[in-house]
């Protein structure tokens, strides 16, 4: 398992970088997808079940960022994805310098969509474009209904917003049409997925909506 150390960019361009590796990922026919929560919201279970279900026709690379160990690309790999980890040095967040470090080390030859699993944490890697095509955040039912109530900005900035661990529902208080109308309210635009790695609830839907958006974006270029 390789596992590189990457360091926040110097430079004070951040946007115009993300965005010259956004058109550079298009043309080379790949997507790249930032995936964002908070820890223990499931990230890395979705993922595996994710590269699982659509290993068939959709290649997925990961790139694991964490400040340490390499558990996570590991896993990553036992499920037949391309997977690299990276250390982020003390950051809380991954901008689009140490991305694109990433996305190198990974190589995007024979990976449809690359998916980043950023730093878990709902504050900073809300605040630094990392040049991915889709940003995707995950709210886990145990951490509660108010969640946007408390960090609008990333709720404000997803395109989409994947509610997990839909299976424990009657073990928590979490009202789902309350949730989806706090986070409506912030961001009308968001597709919202309320889905269960555990039992494959709503992962179908899921699973076409990403598929879309590789076919849809990579099509038109």
């Amino acid at each position: 398992m390789k596992v590189i150390e990457v360091h926040r960019s110097v430079t004070d361009s951040n946007d115009r970088d993300a965005q010259e590796l956004r058109e550079e990922l298009l043309r080379q026919k790949t997507l790249l997808i930032n995936l964002m929560s908070s820890p223990g919201s499931g990230k890395t279970t979705l993922l595996s079940k994710l590269v699982t279900d659509m290993k068939e026709d959709t290649r997925i690379g990961v790139i694991e960022a964490d400040i340490d160990s390499d558990v996570d690309a590991v896993k990553m790999e036992s499920y037949g994805a391309k997977s690299i980890q990276v250390h982020t040095d003390g950051m809380c967040h991954m901008d689009a310098g140490m991305t694109r470090r990433g996305i190198e080390e990974l190589g995007t030859e024979g990976v449809d969509i690359a998916i980043l699993e950023n730093v878990g944490n709902l504050i900073c890697p809300a605040e630094f474009d990392t040049g991915a095509h889709l940003n995707v955040m995950i709210l886990s039912v145990p951490e509660g209904d108010d969640k946007p109530l408390k960090y609008p900005l990333m709720f404000s900035m997803c395109d989409a917003l994947v509610i997990t661990k839909m299976d424990t529902r009657s073990y928590f208080t979490f009202d789902l049409e309350k949730c989806e109308s706090h986070v409506k309210k912030l961001n009308p635009d968001v597709e919202i997925f309320p889905v269960s790695a555990k039992t494959g609830e709503g992962m179908a839907e899921l699973e076409n909506y990403l598929r879309g958006q590789f076919h849809g974006r990579i099509d038109e270029n």
